[in-house]
């Protein structure tokens, strides 16, 4: 059994060792901190990212549901299987307070010298419509367009103030649309992402002409009503809309969604994403423990002579094989603790260029106490599971043969 002193005086001779072989120590070290940087940075970002989305989506509320055709995502691609039709059906379903609908698609914007391609929303301009829509979308300067106006058009944040426009948008500015003049009458508050804040937003009608979607809608937006459960209003939803269709249960050609089915969603893609460049950046961790493998291998032969002395004076096996693995335990840690500095570094960087550079608020680094103390713990597994062979080689090492090595 080790106690205190002795084990203090391993530790002592342990970073003598290291501190002689101080460039080999540095460069065995970077395995480790590339890579534990690499796993703290993605982790604390993905960390940062889901924190920022459950926050959105609890401002949004948690009253509302989704429709969408099959196989689209968010909206785009599908099937053409959502019609105004479906907004009446919906609007019968017990525990419904309000629907709207709106289609979307890529078009082509216009104003001085200024050509780019950015997403075309097709809204009602009911006033029930704009309740719901109100609650999604915050109008920062102007208004909505009312019912019956056809060419006035709502602009997303980064038209009237984001540099990559050399000519801003401003209220009671003309610009096009496929090649269709529309005035500016208000302009949405910041989002947090580039596709948000570049939206354009105009009239149902107008939309479908110029878009060239004549009956189809690409989302139903859902408000149930209070009191009324979100999970039991979307299974109503699904059966009002299959008995309207005459469609089997599986047969569905559409989607019904509520804003936590959304969120699980996102959170899974998230956390597969997370998941995969983690497990690229740990290859990194694997070139790091060889690193830290080989230095041992050498340290072992070094010191062959400082073994038979040890054993001579009555130092056991298990004294060399603990000297040995604290020494490849303490290079996990050293470079553990760099690569959590660098992690945080390089996230706390990344977050803000995405923020100020990219306009991308939800990109946020995130450092629970969990990701610094794994880090740090799985850092030192890693340098005592390399130096496990070599430090076992020492221990076995005969004492004679030892101080007869030259």
């Amino acid at each position: 059994m080790v106690d205190r002193e002795q084990l203090k005086d391993f530790l002592s001779i342990a970073l003598k060792g290291i501190a002689k072989r101080r460039m080999r120590s540095w460069l065995t070290m970077v395995g480790i901190f590339i890579g534990i940087a690499a796993v703290v940075a993605l982790v604390s970002l993905g960390q940062g990212l889901e924190g920022a989305i459950n926050e959105e989506f609890e401002k949004l509320g948690a009253d509302k549901i989704f429709i969408s055709p099959a196989g689209s995502l968010y909206g785009f691609g599908g099937s053409d299987s959502l019609t105004e039709d479906d907004i009446d059906v919906v609007k019968r379903t017990r525990g419904v307070d309000l629907v709207t609908g709106y289609v979307m698609s890529t078009a082509q914007i216009q104003w001085e010298d200024e050509n780019w391609w950015h997403i075309v929303i097709g809204l009602h301009g009911e006033k029930e419509d704009f309740e719901m829509i109100d609650e999604l979308y915050d109008i920062e300067e102007g208004r909505w367009f009312n019912e019956g106006e056809k060419h006035k058009a709502v602009v997303g944040y980064d038209y009237a103030t984001h540099p990559a426009f050399d000519d801003n948008l401003r209220i009671g500015d003309k610009f096009t649309i496929n090649g269709q003049e529309f005035e500016v009458v208000g302009s949405l508050a910041k989002m947090g992402n580039s596709v948000d804040d570049r939206t354009v937003a105009i009239p149902m009608d107008t939309a479908r002409k110029i878009l060239d979607i004549p009956t189809r809608l690409d989302n139903i937006m859902v408000k149930v009503k209070e009191g009324a459960e979100p999970e039991e209003v979307s299974l109503q939803i699904e059966e009002a809309m299959r008995k309207d269709r005459n469609l089997d249960e599986g047969e569905e050609d559409f989607t019904v969604q509520t804003f936590m089915d959304l969120l699980d969603s996102v959170l899974v893609i998230l956390d597969i994403v997370t998941t995969v460049l983690v497990a690229i950046a740990a290859i990194s961790l694997i070139i790091g423990a060889i690193g830290i493998m080989n230095t041992m291998y050498t340290a072992v032969m070094e010191r062959t002579k400082e073994i038979g002395i040890m054993k001579a004076i009555g130092a056991r096996n298990s004294d060399v094989l603990l000297l040995f693995l604290i020494e490849s335990g303490l290079l996990g840690v050293a470079g553990g603790i760099i690569g959590i500095l660098i992690g945080i570094g390089f996230a706390s960087l990344a977050a803000y260029l995405a923020q100020t550079v990219g306009g991308f608020v939800y990109l946020e680094a995130h450092f629970p106490w969990w990701l610094i103390l794994g880090a740090l713990a799985f850092s030192f597994v890693v340098g005592m599971a390399a130096g496990a062979i070599p430090s076992h080689q020492a221990s076995r090492k005969n004492p004679v043969d030892s101080l007869r090595y030259e």
